[in-house]
């Protein structure tokens, strides 16, 4: 891990898109409980060549094929934990070959995140989305420190724990970060609407319980509809009072239906270089895409992460 006084987010201002819908393009199965990850054992390639297709598009930041992986997901088809701890390693070894490929191409710094899910996403359901658990906080925090000890000894740069649903599943990722000294991380909320996370608790309150934490990069606002962005990097930033950078990916403002395992809705992804640049204005140290977005989106932030923000007004 990169030490923490050496995460650059004011060089970090672009982040990736979304992962499962460039390999799904890209014809590969992830219809199964494992998500993206399944593609870590059918076609490796694959994922190395979304994340160049990303970095091209002017990522400075690329997030690892590992948001579904789990000890408690591959027990589920039956696999080893061994089986969970290997593909996390492997899902950074492929981001690695994709930045030093990279870099014959253009020398500039590359970033690479560890990505990993909540508890929710571990249970295939879309309890993500509400964050209604049944677990004990212990248990969240074990969930949590169980894959922060295998990704501590990578060289991931930082962790992404994203989705996250609720407040409580935020502070049992501190409880399992505080384990692990060495690790830094951004924490990212999925919400609803413009000042909730999807559990409910207001999005400043979230952000001020992470503010005072060294482990604690940058708090993110990732699945959320993009509408309601600008609106909650304000609240983000009045909970942290600005103490912690804000990171933005939101999804195309589709919605995953769970019973269907369908996107509806309507997708505002064409207007992502717009948007982007308001959420700059807004107060957002770096933008990217989730869930429907892709390199086009990610082209498009990169641009606007260059343009000159409009005067604040008087």
């Amino acid at each position: 891990m990169t030490p923490r006084d050496s995460i650059d987010f004011p060089a970090i201002r672009v982040l990736d898109g979304a992962m499962a819908t460039e390999l799904e393009r890209r014809g590969c199965d992830i219809a199964g409980p494992l998500w993206s990850a399944h593609v870590l054992d059918q076609s490796p390639a694959t994922i190395t060549a979304v994340h160049l297709d990303y970095l091209r598009a002017g990522a400075d930041c690329i997030s690892t094929a590992s948001y579904q992986v789990s000890a408690l997901g591959y027990r589920e088809l039956g696999r080893p934990p061994d089986d969970a701890a290997r593909a996390l390693r492997q899902s950074v070894d492929l981001a690695e070959q994709a930045r030093a490929q990279y870099a014959r191409e253009n020398p500039r710094r590359i970033w690479i995140a560890s990505s990993l899910g909540p508890y929710g996403a571990a249970l295939h359901n879309g309890a993500e989305y509400h964050g209604a658990y049944s677990i004990g906080f212990d248990d969240l925090v074990a969930f949590h420190a169980e894959r922060l000890a295998i990704l501590a000894a990578t060289n991931a740069d930082l962790l992404a724990l994203e989705t996250i649903p609720s407040l409580e599943e935020a502070r049992a990722i501190l409880r399992a970060l505080e384990q692990y000294p060495e690790l830094t991380a951004w924490i990212s909320f999925t919400c609803r609407g413009a000042a909730h996370v999807a559990h409910g608790e207001p999005l400043r309150d979230c952000a001020e319980a992470l503010a005072a934490s060294a482990r604690v990069a940058a708090i993110g606002i990732n699945c959320t509809a993009p509408q309601h962005v600008a609106a909650l990097i304000a609240e983000a930033r009045l909970g942290c009072r600005d103490r912690k950078p804000i990171i933005v990916y939101p999804n195309s403002g589709e919605t995953w239906d769970v019973a269907t395992r369908s996107w509806r809705g309507t997708s505002d992804s064409s207007h992502f270089g717009a948007l982007a640049r308001s959420w700059y204005a807004a107060g957002a140290q770096a933008v990217g895409g989730c869930c429907r977005t892709g390199p086009a989106q990610i082209a498009a932030v990169a641009a606007a992460s260059r343009a000159p923000l409009p005067a604040a007004p008087p």
